[in-house]
C-alpha cells in the first residue's frame, strides 16, 4: 500500500475526483440537453398546431422525444460509469498499480457523435401537416377584449 509515497497517491487521488467530477458534469450536461430537446420538440410541435392549425405527421423514425430520452438515459449511464471508473482507479491508486482504461473515453466519444448524427434530420427535415381541415381559433367572448381604443377597456 506504501509503494508511492503520500504526497503523490494524495496528488493522484485528487486527480481522480477532478476526473469524476468532470464525468459528472457531463452527465448533468447530457440529462439537461436531453431533456431541453425533449421538451422544445414538443413546443415546437404546438407551436405548429398553433400556428398552421394543423397536426403534423409525426416523424416514422425518429423525432426530438425520443432522442431527449435517449440523452437523459446515456446521462444516466454515464454518471454510473463515472462511478465505476472512479471507485476502480482509487483501489488502484491505492495499491500502487494504477492502469489506464481509454475504453470509456472511446464508447463516450462514439455515442456523443452518434446523438449528434440522430440530432441532424430533426433540424433539417421538417414535419408535413396533415391532410386535416384546419380548425377555427378560439375567439374571445368580448368584441372589446385586448383592443385598447375601444370603450369598456380596463374599466
Amino acid at each position: 500500500m506504501d509503494k508511492i509515497p503520500k504526497i503523490d497517491r494524495q496528488r493522484e487521488h485528487q486527480a481522480n475526483e477532478r476526473t469524476f467530477l468532470a464525468w459528472v458534469r457531463t452527465s448533468i450536461s447530457l440529462i439537461g440537453f436531453g431533456f431541453a430537446i425533449a421538451r422544445f420538440g414538443l413546443f415546437v410541435h404546438q407551436l405548429n398546431i398553433a400556428l398552421a392549425q394543423q397536426e403534423p405527421l409525426p416523424n416514422p423514425y425518429f423525432d426530438s422525444e425520443e432522442l431527449g430520452i435517449s440523452l437523459v438515459i446515456f446521462g444516466i449511464v454515464t454518471l454510473v460509469i463515472a462511478a465505476w471508473r472512479y471507485n476502480q482507479a482509487f483501489w488502484q491508486i491505492e495499491q500502487g498499480d494504477y492502469q489506464p482504461n481509454r475504453l470509456p473515453v472511446w464508447v463516450m466519444t462514439a455515442a456523443v457523435i452518434i446523438f449528434g448524427v440522430l440530432s441532424i434530420p430533426l433540424l433539417l427535415v421538417r414535419n408535413q401537416p396533415a391532410s386535416t381541415p384546419p380548425r377555427t381559433p378560439i375567439q374571445p367572448q368580448s368584441s372589446n377584449f385586448l383592443q385598447p381604443n375601444k370603450p369598456g377597456w380596463f374599466d
